[in-house]
């Protein structure tokens, strides 16, 4: 029932920017908490950064001053944008949701879109 489909991957070089969006859709998306996370090839999942349904946020320190998370609740859409990328900003990233941020870890996810950043 629930469905997150992410879209926006793709290659970027170094110093670039990109936007992931997730639609998302079986669940009621106003009241549940939204992350991205982030996994590359034998590297543990990051939690990239997280947006309550309040609004409130938080983020990884690897990436605060750089992504952005938002949600426009009338189109059921989460955001990532994702500026000064670097290589190590490669990695599946995945959207996913859950009742609250603090058990963003056992929330639903959806089927990842690749980010690659290299010159």
């Amino acid at each position: 029932q629930v469905q997150l489909v992410e879209s926006g991957g793709g290659l970027v070089q170094p110093g670039g920017s990109l936007r992931l969006s997730c639609a998302v859709s079986g669940i009621i998306f106003s009241s549940n908490a939204m992350g991205w996370y982030r996994q590359a090839p034998g590297k543990q999942r990051e939690l990239v950064a997280a947006i309550a349904s309040g609004g409130r946020t938080n983020y990884a320190d690897s990436v605060k001053g750089r992504f952005t998370i938002s949600r426009d609740n009338a189109k059921n859409t989460v955001y990532l944008q994702m500026n000064s990328l670097k290589p190590e900003d490669t990695a599946v990233y995945y959207c996913t949701t859950a009742g609250s941020i603090a058990t963003m870890a056992f929330g639903s996810w959806g089927q990842g879109t690749q980010v690659t950043v290299s010159s």
